[in-house]
């Protein structure tokens, strides 16, 4: 009986070479190339919208900024409009910091889990 060796390597074959598998594409050189043309094509393309995306939520960033900076200083009433419009009360965040980003959907249970679940 021959060694069988590590049972993973083993499964990593059979899945590799199991023949349904679809076999890896094997292209001329022509073909090769235009395959490698379209798809830089395409992460140049994707990189753009990134770049562009990013430069925009830069962009409404900033302007945030700029307006509560104008709340802050040229408002003429000492600061006033800019501490109300930061106070964060009466508004669904004040059970987690704003700074989150998102809500908390889910977390650890109080009562841990519960083993005598079973399905409806």
């Amino acid at each position: 009986m021959a060694p069988k060796g590590d049972r993973r390597v083993t499964l990593i074959r059979y899945f590799l070479w199991h023949p349904l598998t679809p076999r890896p594409l094997r292209f001329s050189r022509t073909r090769y190339l235009r395959h490698w043309t379209i798809h830089r094509a395409w992460n140049l393309y994707q990189a753009q919208l990134r770049r562009e995306r990013q430069l925009e939520l830069q962009r409404q960033w900033q302007a945030m900024q700029a307006a509560c900076e104008e709340l802050r200083t040229g408002a003429g009433d000492g600061g006033k409009l800019f501490r109300v419009s930061m106070n964060k009360r009466g508004v669904f965040t004040d059970m987690f910091p704003i700074e989150y980003g998102r809500m908390q959907t889910e977390g650890p249970s109080k009562d841990g889990w519960n083993h005598e679940w079973k399905r409806a």
